[in-house]
């Protein structure tokens, strides 16, 4: 059987609440934004930043509403205020229709993206 590692889920222009390196690791969001595109918690995510050119893997952890913050040492390399998208992949022998959603300054949904186009 071949699988195929498929976007599953993404969150497009979250915005970092806070960039903490005494951490030990991993992105906190919140967890309404997590269960809306079927993140789970300790998922392996990929976090790419918008507005410059880190990109790091680690991951996810639910927590309050409208927070998404990047601990350990990967918060060096970000600061708050900086748009991420953070994208988690399956591995399947079959489609997946990602989850995609955007989201506002404050983190919340502005709206579903209709996956792999180049509209949203």
């Amino acid at each position: 059987m071949l699988l195929n590692q498929l976007l599953k889920a993404k969150l497009h222009h979250a915005r970092l609440t806070y960039a903490n390196p005494e951490y030990i690791g991993s992105i906190e969001v919140d967890g309404d934004l997590l269960r809306h595109v079927g993140i789970l918690d300790g998922e392996l995510v990929h976090v790419w930043a918008v507005d410059h050119t880190a990109r790091v893997i680690t991951y996810a952890f639910a927590g309050p509403k409208g927070v998404v913050g990047m601990n350990g040492g990967a918060a060096r390399l970000f600061q708050p205020g900086d748009r991420v998208i953070i994208a988690a992949f399956s591995l399947s022998d079959q489609p997946i229709v990602p989850k995609v959603a955007l989201l506002g300054d404050d983190n919340e949904i502005v709206r579903d993206l209709v996956p792999f186009s180049i509209v949203g």
